[in-house]
C-alpha cells in the first residue's frame, strides 16, 4: 500500500522501496569492484602490471576517433615540453 502523506507529501512506501532498490544496487556493484580488485590481483600475480591493464580497458572504453584524437593531442603536447 502507498500512502501520501499530506503533510509531507511523500509516499512512504513508494520511498522506501527506491532506497531498498538503491541499497541493492549499492551491494551489487560493490560486489561488482571487489571481483574486478580480485582479478586485478590474480592478473598482478601472474607477472602483469595492473597500472598498463587498467590503461588498457580504459582505452578499449573509447571510440576509435575519440581515441585517435586524444592521441595526437598527447603527442602534441609531449613535443611541445620535449619529452618524446
Amino acid at each position: 500500500m502507498n500512502v501520501h502523506d499530506p503533510k509531507t507529501g511523500i509516499a512512504g512506501q513508494e520511498l522506501k522501496q527506491f532506497v531498498e532498490r538503491i541499497e541493492k544496487l549499492e551491494e551489487e556493484k560493490k560486489a561488482i569492484a571487489d571481483d574486478i580488485r580480485d582479478v586485478y590481483g590474480e592478473l598482478k600475480g601472474r607477472g602483469y602490471d595492473a597500472k598498463a591493464v587498467r590503461q588498457i580497458v580504459k582505452i578499449r572504453k573509447q571510440d576509435h576517433a575519440e581515441r585517435k584524437e586524444m592521441e595526437a593531442i598527447l603527442d602534441l603536447y609531449m613535443q611541445a615540453l620535449n619529452m618524446s
